[in-house]
């Protein structure tokens, strides 16, 4: 790997939810794709067992060849790249890029062999917890192949897609994320998991910061500072360029959790893993989009580049500023640190 120490400036982003169903993986792709369209190199690290915006953005008889190869000196995915560590053979693997036609935006495959990988994380944290070099080594494992990539590609914008979970998988991807991004449905069942989702954020980098002080000097270290970039309430209906009624009573709602729930739990802990006061909650807002979510699927292509219907140009109103509000949001925060 080229230049793992050194943490590339890449602003890493990950889209994170426990709860399933609330369109991570969508929100990835078309967010990934606006901030491409803005100007910017990006690149989709599917960190998800289940392999979904790999089964996104590739055929599925690529996918196949990628899976069934992963175990190979030829492999391309993530767990081609960390499986050194996680059998104890070697560091961390150079792997080539998964190009899927879009400009500016570059895939590292998932693989549903994570699932090995993420048995293992929990005895690298156990081990950093005993000041042991191999449990560092694990737990960086996807953070230094992300920063060599970085290095090397000069991305802009790295996006974490992770799985609907809260295990160690989940716990090394966001503790090496510079922000996240909750994206929530518009019912109760998302309201009542926010508390789930902060809490437990909460305990991972109260663990963490434990763990840092304890750690050996020559130990690579992840940041342990995702900060809450904002929330997106996704897939409500519209009537007359609105929520209808039935989706409009949950926004309040879904507000208030994420303050009680996200922002005053993190504030806590650390009030800088919060944006200043002044910044809103809500980063945007994507309606349902009906049968042209699952077209893009099965084309592979992000809503906005579906073409001349009236969809891709409501998808190109809804995720355009939301990647120009990420980039004013990420812009201010380096600015005043």
């Amino acid at each position: 790997m080229k230049d793992t120490t050194k943490r590339h400036k890449a602003t890493r982003i990950s889209i994170f939810n426990h709860k399933g169903g609330v369109g991570k993986t969508t929100l990835t792709i078309n967010i990934a794709a606006a901030l491409a369209a803005l100007g910017n190199r990006v690149l989709i690290v599917d960190s998800d067992p289940q392999c979904n915006s790999t089964a996104y953005l590739v055929a599925a008889d690529v996918l196949d060849e990628l899976l069934e190869k992963s175990d190979g000196d030829d492999g391309r995915t993530l767990w081609s790249a960390v499986r050194p560590v996680a059998e104890g053979i070697g560091d961390v693997r150079q792997i080539e890029l998964i190009e899927p036609g879009l400009d500016g935006v570059f895939l590292v495959s998932g693989d549903i062999q994570l699932s090995s990988f993420e048995l293992e994380l929990n005895q690298f944290w156990t081990e950093c917890l005993q000041r042991r070099l191999r449990g560092f080594r694990g737990t960086s494992a996807i953070s230094r192949l992300v920063n060599g990539l970085c290095h090397e590609q000069k991305f802009d914008f790295v996006f974490y897609d992770s799985g609907p979970n809260i295990g160690p998988l989940n716990r090394v991807v966001m503790l090496d994320s510079d922000f996240f991004i909750v994206p929530a449905a518009c019912d109760e069942f998302s309201i009542r998991a926010l508390k789930t989702l902060g809490r437990t954020l909460a305990r991972w980098i109260a663990e963490w910061r434990t763990i840092v002080e304890l750690a050996p000097e020559k130990a690579y270290l992840l940041p342990g500072m995702p900060r809450f970039l904002g929330y997106i309430p996704q897939r409500f209906r519209i009537y007359g360029g609105n929520p209808t009624s039935e989706f409009a009573v949950f926004l309040p709602k879904l507000e208030k959790q994420i303050s009680a729930d996200i922002v005053k739990v993190l504030q806590r802990i650390d009030p800088a893993l919060v944006l200043d006061r002044t910044t809103a909650l809500r980063l945007g807002m994507v309606p349902d989009f009906s049968g042209s979510a699952s077209t893009a699927q099965r084309l592979g292509s992000p809503i906005q580049l579906l073409g001349n219907i009236p969809q891709s140009q409501a998808a190109q109103n809804a995720f355009i500023p939301i990647a120009k509000n990420i980039v004013r949001r990420v812009t201010a925060h380096a600015a005043n640190h």
